[in-house]
């Protein structure tokens, strides 16, 4: 076999230094147009893969990120099909999906996006990116296991416990995703959940002209879905109400707790003139239970849902919801994780990010 390319044949063949081709092979945005095409035509044409290990050695890190997320639900049906070779399916299966009966799972459609921010962001400044997934008892295991094999982690705020981020947090830089509060010991990425709420919450109320509203709410240890109550309540405070005079209800923020918390409420045989929901995928479970009972949205009942998913945009009627950046804030974690590597010593860092209200059919009367 040939002798493999080195960093130095293709430094000698741009007419650069090594530097130069480590700086465009890690952080190509950093490099000149024209110095990163000539550098890449050596890469190409030398056939040129670079040493992961070798890098790594020489700048103590290993080139890669991690971002973990919480379990999908999904995760359950492993044991259905543990064992594909042995599946003797005709190619095909029939479902009977009318009225929505296949839920979608209750991360897919926010991580989606966040992971796509991340993903996008880590390639334009020379990093891989690892992804993991993991919960309850085991959350601590998988992240332990990941901080070994990256230069920094990304994580969810509450998906791991705190005393072992914190554990974490001495060998390996930290970002939180979604964090309780901005100033903590770690570096953090959020999104105006409060105001975001408050401002859709006094625009139902004042343009209701009545307090009879249903509140749907997330799982308790959310941080996101605590600054959205809290942004609620100082929206009912605002017109004279309290908590206590609204209907409330709680869902885990899947589309099937919302359609629990709507059948609810029809079963009450009063419905509230408003419903509004800590998140797009109870919104949308809420519009499954109004649309299948005859109901009329928003004539009869006004609903609102958060977050901007794909599919409030698409359902009958669209959803009113608050918007947030999600895949910005997969690129803002990634940006304060460079920040981090560059500067080990510097003050942690909270970046909020801001959002937009989406006034779309569900809460407008024509």
């Amino acid at each position: 076999m040939a002798k493999a390319p080195t960093v130095y044949d293709v430094a000698s063949d741009a007419g650069v230094s090594i530097a130069t081709v480590s700086r465009v092979l890690r952080r190509p945005a950093d490099v000149r147009e024209s110095t990163r095409e000539r550098v890449m035509a050596s890469v190409r044409e030398l056939g040129y893969v670079p040493s992961g290990s070798a890098r790594g050695l020489a700048a103590r890190r290993t080139g890669a990120l991690g971002l973990y997320f919480p379990g999908f639900d999904a995760m359950d049906d492993l044991d259905e099909i543990s064992d594909l070779s042995a599946n003797e399916s005709p190619g095909y299966t029939l479902i009977d999906d009318v009225g929505g009966a296949q839920d979608s799972h209750q991360f897919n459609l926010y991580f989606d996006e966040v992971l796509r921010g991340a993903e996008l962001e880590a390639w334009r400044r020379g990093f891989a990116l690892t992804v993991a997934v993991g919960r309850g008892g085991l959350a601590a295991d998988a992240v332990r296991d990941m901080a070994g094999r990256v230069d920094g982690l990304l994580v969810l705020s509450q998906s791991v416990p705190d005393d072992a981020l914190e554990q974490l947090a001495r060998r390996i830089p930290i970002v939180v995703l979604a964090s309780k509060a901005e100033g903590g010991p770690f570096d953090s990425v959020t999104v105006s959940n409060r105001e975001g709420m408050h401002a859709l919450a006094a625009h139902v109320i004042g343009d209701l002209g009545s307090g009879d509203i249903a509140y749907v709410a997330g799982p308790l240890d959310s941080p996101d879905d605590t600054d959205r109550w809290a942004g609620f309540v100082s929206a009912l405070r605002e017109r004279g109400m309290e908590p206590g005079d609204v209907r409330l209800r709680r869902g885990e923020f899947t589309r099937a707790s919302g359609r629990r918390a709507g059948a609810d409420l029809l079963a009450s045989g009063d419905l509230p003139k408003a419903i509004i929901c800590a998140n797009d995928q109870m919104g949308l479970g809420v519009l499954d239970a109004l649309n299948g009972s005859g109901v009329r949205v928003p004539d009869d009942v006004v609903v609102t849902g958060f977050d901007g998913i794909e599919a409030a945009n698409l359902s009958s009627p669209r959803l009113t919801t608050v918007h947030q950046p999600m895949e910005m804030v997969g690129r803002a974690a990634i940006q304060l994780m460079q920040r981090r590597l560059d500067d080990p010593e510097a003050e942690p860092a909270s970046m909020r990010l801001p959002v937009k209200v989406l006034l779309r059919e569900s809460s407008e009367r024509k």
